[in-house]
Parts: C-alpha cells; sequence; structure tokens
C-alpha cells in the first residue's frame, strides 16, 4: 500500500566466508585427552602446512572455552562465534578442526 512503513528485517544470519582459509579435519586414533594434546597435533599440523606460524583464535568444547576469552560475548544472536570471527578477521589461512568441533584452532602463516 502506498506510503506504507515498512518495519527493517533482521539479517538472516550466515555462514562465515572461509575463502582463502583452508581446511583441516583431523579425527586421530585414541583422539586426545585434553586441549594441551590436542592443541600440540594442531602446532604440528600447522607447522607442515605453513612453516612459521601464529595461532589466531581457538576453541575447547570441553571446557566451552575460548580464546580470545570473551570473544563469543559479542556475538551472542550471531551465526558466527566469536573465536571464529576473531580468526578470520584477523586473517587466518588454516583451521583445524580435530574430533569434530571438540577443538578448533585458526593459524595466519607467518611470511618471513
Amino acid at each position: 500500500m502506498p506510503g506504507e512503513i515498512i518495519p527493517p528485517t533482521c539479517p538472516v544470519p550466515q555462514e562465515p566466508d572461509y575463502s582463502g582459509v583452508t581446511m583441516v579435519e583431523m579425527n586421530p586414533e585414541p583422539l586426545p585427552a585434553d586441549y594441551l594434546q590436542a592443541m600440540q597435533l594442531a602446532n604440528v599440523e600447522a607447522q607442515r602446512r605453513l612453516g612459521e606460524h601464529m595461532l589466531l583464535s581457538w576453541y575447547d568444547r570441553d571446557r566451552d572455552f575460548e580464546s580470545p576469552q570473551h570473544a563469543s560475548e559479542c556475538h551472542v544472536n550471531s551465526a558466527v562465534p566469536g573465536y571464529v570471527d576473531y580468526g578470520l578477521y584477523h586473517g587466518a589461512t588454516l583451521k583445524i578442526d580435530i574430533g569434530q568441533g571438540r577443538f578448533v584452532f585458526f593459524y595466519l602463516g607467518m611470511d618471513l
């Protein structure tokens, strides 16, 4: 109807843009006992794929803990967890997922 005011709509949540990010799924046997073992596995894989690298962000589902801490607080109603957004926004080129989301690590290769 002419002159009708249409209320704004909320944007539809979208999946993160992983273009330019190598995605690695790891399901080692036996599975890592904890975050520290998972991080060791991920660091070895990151070294193999990237050489010199920097860990940007990560998630430990066992403890429901992420780094940077509280990154998801700003993403409460978002489809993208804070640690994912942080890693992607800061240039991650490698995502390593261990145990189907149990441990997730985002890395940036360092060009020397």
